[in-house]
């Protein structure tokens, strides 16, 4: 049965993969990193030498992507009003088998997802009607999206960026502790508990793994949220992206090791 439905999901992925890319429009800017510092600034230098702060729109640690002199692309706001008129989008790094492109901007796996769901992309997650973001749930927090359909249970997705390799072939999640995800991982519980369908969904913004596993010696407390919420009913899934400076799309559902 698992099989089966498996196969039917990848059918569906590839029937679909023609219809969805995340294009970058205006086109980027290619750059050179200098540092990147205060978790929110990084400072690049540009094709004509001169130098710019950016915004960083990753709170993570960003480990193994942050080497001074790493090519990175950024993309303009066009609003002279903003503090930060650039935001870091990739870059491009030294992996186990070449370089490998790496989308840096936590805000892009939403609203890929969101793309990606009603494309019906994601076969899992296809056969809802409506799509709602950032709804109200749990304790003070926002779900990413709310899938709701009138003949079936709504479907909670909650939404993780995944960018950290350190072994060949292996992506992993998370690159430091994070305590909101845990507390996301239990909420999640808490709506299957209550009779609705709850889904964590990892997107990868790289394609040099073909398997994804929890870091459990980062942050065992995220593991062991993740053990129990997968105990309650809580779904998982990770989604690998193709990453180039002109689109990023997905590619398949990657298997997920579970946590020891």
């Amino acid at each position: 049965m698992g099989y089966v439905f498996w196969s039917s999901c990848v059918r569906k992925l590839h029937l679909a993969i023609e219809e969805l890319k995340v294009q970058f429009s205006p086109p980027l800017i290619e750059a050179t990193l200098i540092r990147r510092y205060k978790r929110f600034l990084a400072d690049m230098r540009l094709a004509d030498g001169s130098e710019i702060t950016v915004h960083c729109p990753n709170p993570g640690s960003m480990a193994g992507l942050t080497e001074p002199g790493n090519r990175t692309w950024i993309s303009d706001s066009q609003n002279p009003k903003r503090k930060l008129q650039f935001t870091w989008e990739l870059t491009e790094i030294s992996g186990f088998d070449g370089p490998v492109m790496v989308g840096v901007n936590t805000n892009r796996p939403n609203e890929l997802a969101r793309e990606a769901i009603e494309s019906d992309f994601i076969a899992p997650l296809s056969g809802y009607s409506g799509l709602k973001r950032e709804v109200k749930y749990g304790q003070n927090s926002r779900i990413d999206i709310l899938l709701e359909h009138d003949d079936r249970p709504p479907c909670y997705v909650e939404v993780k960026n995944v960018h950290f390799v350190r072994a060949p072939d292996l992506h992993e999640f998370p690159d430091s502790v994070t305590a909101r995800g845990a507390k996301h991982l239990e909420e999640l519980g808490d709506m299957v508990e209550a009779g609705h369908r709850a889904v964590m969904l990892y997107v990868i913004q790289r394609q040099d793994g073909s398997r994804f596993k929890l870091a459990s010696d980062i942050d065992t407390g995220y593991a062991k949220a993740y053990k129990r919420a997968k105990l309650r009913g809580v779904e998982a899934l990770a989604l690998r992206c193709r990453i180039s400076p002109d689109t990023i799309e997905p590619v398949d559902l990657i298997p997920i090791d579970q946590p020891c």
